[in-house]
This record gives C-alpha cells, sequence and structure tokens, in this order.
C-alpha cells in the first residue's frame, strides 16, 4: 500500500464541511461550509419540540456525515451576555454539545454566539422586507455567522479545530 503524501492528506482534510447548530427551544438553525473550510451559508432552520430535539439534530448530522462532502466538525453556538456571563441557554447548549460528544464521532466545539442573530437580522433585513419571512431564515442565518467566525480562525491546511470559547 502506497502512503500518503502531504497533498493526498491536505485534500482528504480539506474534503469535508463544518456544520454550525443554533439551538433553541422552537428552531434548529443549521449552517454548512463549503469543503474547503472557506464559506459558511444557511442550510436549513428545524421546527422542533424539546422531545424531539435531539434526536432530530442527530438525524441531520448523520445525513451529512454520510454525503460525498461529509462533515470535519460540528460548531455549537454558546450564548452568553454581552459581559461574558452566562446564562440558562449557555448550560442548554452546553448540555447539548456533551450529548453530541457521545453520540458522534466527529469533534464538536463551542462558538461564542453573542450578537450573531442581531447580525443576521442586518444581513437579511437588507433583502427580505416582510418580517416573517426573515424571521424563518434567521436562525439559519445566525449560524452562519458564527460558523463563518469559527472557520476564519482555522489553519486552512487542515480543519485541525480551534474552540473560541473555553467551558
Amino acid at each position: 500500500m502506497a502512503s500518503m503524501g502531504p497533498s493526498d492528506r491536505l485534500r482528504g482534510a480539506m474534503a469535508k464541511r463544518a456544520l454550525g447548530v443554533d439551538w433553541g427551544k422552537r428552531r434548529i438553525g443549521l449552517a454548512l461550509s463549503d469543503p474547503s473550510g472557506l464559506l459558511a451559508r444557511p442550510f436549513k432552520a428545524m421546527q422542533v419540540s424539546p422531545q424531539t430535539a435531539l434526536a432530530r439534530l442527530l438525524e441531520e448530522v448523520e445525513t451529512l456525515a454520510r454525503d460525498d462532502d461529509g462533515l470535519a466538525v460540528v460548531v455549537v453556538g454558546v450564548p452568553r451576555q454581552l459581559d461574558g456571563t452566562t446564562t440558562d441557554a449557555t448550560a442548554a447548549a452546553l448540555a447539548l454539545m456533551d450529548a453530541l460528544r457521545e453520540r458522534l464521532d466527529i469533534p464538536v466545539v463551542a462558538e461564542d454566539e453573542r450578537l450573531s442573530s442581531r447580525e443576521a437580522e442586518a444581513r437579511l433585513a437588507i433583502h427580505e422586507k416582510d418580517w416573517r419571512r426573515r424571521k424563518a431564515q434567521l436562525d439559519a442565518a445566525a449560524a452562519a455567522v458564527f460558523l463563518q467566525d469559527f472557520l476564519d480562525r482555522q489553519d486552512r491546511t487542515s480543519m485541525d479545530v480551534a474552540p473560541s470559547i473555553r467551558r
């Protein structure tokens, strides 16, 4: 069996996407990167209930991981107050990360999501004047904002993940 050269390893590392997850009580916003890890885009917002949220998210992650482009990492948005203190939603996001880590074979990392919804709302308002339509897209757009922040800090030669916040 021939050994892999540096360009083969590089091509393999960059052929997988990152998934951003904006976890909410009623909706989960998802964003995907391109396989090169340069650009994040809103993917979908899923309506959920507390009873079905984790199972639906896991199903979606497993489907994306099986795609040809696969998944290199799941990036979970962790909400905090502007001063960095935690909220009830922070605890829920960290619990989600623990549940995903128990069930997935790919890295799950945290990303600070402060002000991502406001930035996403401002971007959506440029093209969509109807607030009802913007609201339907907001969670996925917010996930794209913090996923792009995550991608911008990554080493392009590998999808080694550099988490932005610690517990």
